[in-house]
């Protein structure tokens, strides 16, 4: 798992860094849909491989039939949806319709993080674990916050290459973790910007991934005995 979660990161995060250069190759557009290409099926990759073992190795707790739990584990889930595709704000730029752009943001869920995205995956990750409880989604848990702390260096980095003193300003007005530029004054909460359409298909992708639970176990069979679970073995 940690050797696909490597894989995975190194063409996401390796595409990312390449961007500029493969942009004034290519274009912006051709560029993301090469992106894409790459990314999407790697991560279905993962997903699946995840899906079929999730509850590997030794199990450490089980707390599964405790009172209370599940709804815990969905609104924590819910959550991290929310910081995890704070992207979704340009939803035509991602299948490439309209020309992708890098841009700084200063408002909405940047004011809590700089990096929503990490956080909603250590969200996303404590939810699961305390779920499953099982060694291999602590290793998987492992993997997944080691690559999303590498993004957080790795993004500042780029993003003060390409926009050095507008970063800089925008990287002391906030925070990465949560609500800290707040707390400390460098940030104000304006909750009007977090109400914006593209939460609206968040809250109905959670509905639909709720819906679609009652699936993992077909999914993680159909993985099980597919070629790649043999060509993964």
């Amino acid at each position: 798992m940690l050797v696909m979660l490597l894989v995975f990161a190194v063409i996401h995060s390796g595409g990312a860094a390449l961007r500029t250069r493969a942009e004034a190759k290519i274009g912006a557009r051709a560029w993301r849909l090469l992106f894409a290409a790459l990314s999407i099926p790697s991560a279905i990759v993962v997903i699946g491989y995840f899906l079929a073992h999730r509850y590997d190795g030794i199990r450490l707790w089980n707390l599964q039939g405790t009172e209370g739990l599940v709804p815990v584990i969905w609104v924590l889930t819910a959550i991290s949806f929310l910081f995890l595709y704070p992207a979704t704000y340009n939803l035509l730029e991602i299948p490439a319709v309209l020309k992708p752009q890098v841009r700084l943001y200063a408002s909405g869920i940047i004011r809590i993080s700089r990096h929503p995205q990490a956080v909603g995956q250590v969200l996303w990750c404590f939810s699961h674990a305390l779920w499953i409880g099982s060694s291999f989604m602590v290793v998987t848990c492992i993997g997944l916050i080691g690559h999303h702390l590498f993004a957080v260096w790795h993004g500042d980095r780029r993003l003060q290459a390409r926009f050095g003193d507008d970063f800089v300003k925008l990287k002391q007005s906030t925070s990465v973790l949560p609500f800290a530029a707040v707390l400390d004054g460098r940030q104000t909460l304006i909750w009007s910007e977090l109400l914006r359409p593209a939460q609206l298909g968040i809250a109905i992708a959670v509905g639909v991934f709720w819906w679609a639970h009652r699936f993992i176990s077909l999914g993680g069979i159909a993985f099980l005995h597919s070629p790649l679970e043999g060509l993964l073995s």
